[in-house]
């Protein structure tokens, strides 16, 4: 085999180019005067050689392979995509002049090759499976996180008409609206809103008193018990998928010892017609 061939096709090396890039991307998040000018240059030059490695692994397992069965895993789409989007300012920097060009925006792809740090989790056991479980989870409970963001849009929009003028930091339009409103349904860090709410002295004392029920109120219906219902939902399509694979697992072994079993009575069978063939022939 091409000796190209034997390291792009192997995984193990893959996965040690990922490995090492993830390190690169990870330092060049320091600024130049952090780990010095020689020290940046020298890793975005290995970051550009890694990237033109894997250019190198896609033109081989695509004619290794074939085009259109090297494309056919959703991951190969993504590495291919990733990689593509790597391209742009790598080309920049080798051909043209981004300063005298003024195409130097090109080099704002260079924040996708962060996103190669996702091709680890083809290396995952059992990732597919666990990716399908998830798409039929989100197809089961998809009605239900529908209704729970229409209810958090609902009430977002009532809370906007009630404190837009009260406490327009967290009400001025239904945006904001919406976005504080969602704090309060995940639970953490809840309450701020209803006491910086109730403790600019603008509210009476029953005002205050019904601001909080109503808060309180929210996070229950919303926080608390529509939260878990979406969870539950969730979490049992996820458990139903692997049961229902469990269980075909367990149809098949079954299918297998029937097989099994049908075999094993032919044989006693012809035995037993031997044994017989034996005795009359004594």
């Amino acid at each position: 085999m091409n000796p190209l061939k034997k390291i792009f096709l192997n995984d193990k090396i893959i996965l040690l180019l990922i490995s090492i890039n993830a390190i690169i991307i990870f330092l060049q998040g320091f600024s130049a005067q952090t780990i010095g000018t020689k020290t940046h240059y020298v890793l975005m030059m290995i970051d550009d050689f890694i990237s033109v490695c894997f250019l190198i692994e896609v033109f081989i397992k695509s004619r290794h392979f074939g085009l259109k069965e090297y494309l056919k895993p959703t991951w190969n789409k993504f590495d291919v995509l990733l990689i593509l989007l790597s391209l742009p300012p790598l080309l920049a920097r080798i051909f043209v002049d981004t300063t005298a060009a003024n195409i130097g925006f090109l080099l704002v792809f260079r924040v996708f090759r962060v996103f190669k740090f996702f091709r680890f989790i083809q290396f995952f056991p059992q990732v597919e499976h666990i990716f399908r479980s998830i798409r039929e989870a989100l197809r089961a409970s998809f009605m239900v996180l529908v209704g729970f963001f229409l209810f958090i849009f609902i009430m977002s929009i009532l809370s906007c008409y009630m404190y837009q003028n009260i406490a327009p930091e967290y009400f001025k339009d239904p945006i904001v609206s919406y976005y504080s409103m969602f704090k309060v349904f995940t639970i953490e860090g809840w309450n701020t809103i209803p006491d910086e709410i109730t403790a600019n002295g603008e509210l009476s004392t029953i005002q205050c008193f019904f601001t909080k029920f109503y808060f309180v109120t929210i996070l229950v219906f919303g926080g608390v018990i529509g939260l878990s219902i979406v969870n539950s939902i969730f979490v049992d399509a996820m458990v139903s998928d692997n049961n229902d694979d469990l269980e075909e697992q367990v149809s098949l072994i079954k299918e297998d010892v029937t097989q099994l079993q049908e075999k094993v009575d032919r044989i006693l069978v012809l035995l037993e017609e031997s044994k017989r063939n034996s005795i009359n022939k004594l």
